[in-house]
């Protein structure tokens, strides 16, 4: 092999995939692209990730899927295959998301938890990979990590958890 296989996009599950999508263009502002008669739901998160100089790079618009958990498209099999329900108690995967600049967690979670969103934690910091993070569940069970650079020589506010 000569070159990595390439992540192209992810799903999220939910029962009702189009409220989904406007959960998430509320709470963080991205495009809510419904399809397949409300089945699925495309959230584009625009954007495009940053060159070191600060400039836009060519690499962006990466895209998240929102599927209906009764039907999960695509499959062969025109009624979809089992597990056709939620587990939001159960482990989910998790979504990290880098905080833009222009917005702030606070704002974020605030917005979450008001479109009934489950606060997992806040006010965290990770050495392993040098950054500050909030996670809150969604409404649907997907767990959504948010994300910001620690920078050279961090320092910890106080009030913060870390490891």
């Amino acid at each position: 092999m000569t070159s990595p296989n390439t992540l192209i996009f992810v799903d999220l599950m939910s029962d009702d995939p189009v409220k989904a999508g406007k959960f998430y263009a509320t709470v963080m502002g991205w495009e809510d692209d419904v399809r397949m008669d409300g089945q699925f739901c495309r959230m584009v998160p625009g954007g495009n990730f940053k060159n070191p100089d600060g400039s836009d790079s060519e690499i962006g618009n990466l895209h998240i899927g929102i599927g209906d958990v009764a039907n999960l498209r695509p499959n062969p099999d025109p009624a979809g295959v089992d597990s056709r329900t939620l587990s939001p108690f159960a482990r989910s995967s998790r979504l990290w998301v880098l905080v833009s600049e222009d917005d702030s967690v606070d704002r974020i979670m605030t917005a979450a938890v008001e479109h009934g969103a489950e606060v997992l934690w806040r006010n965290h910091y990770w050495k392993e990979f040098n950054g500050f993070n909030d996670a809150f569940r969604d409404p649907w069970g997907n767990e959504i990590i948010l994300w910001r650079k620690g920078g050279v020589d961090p320092v910890i506010p106080e009030g913060y958890t870390s490891e």
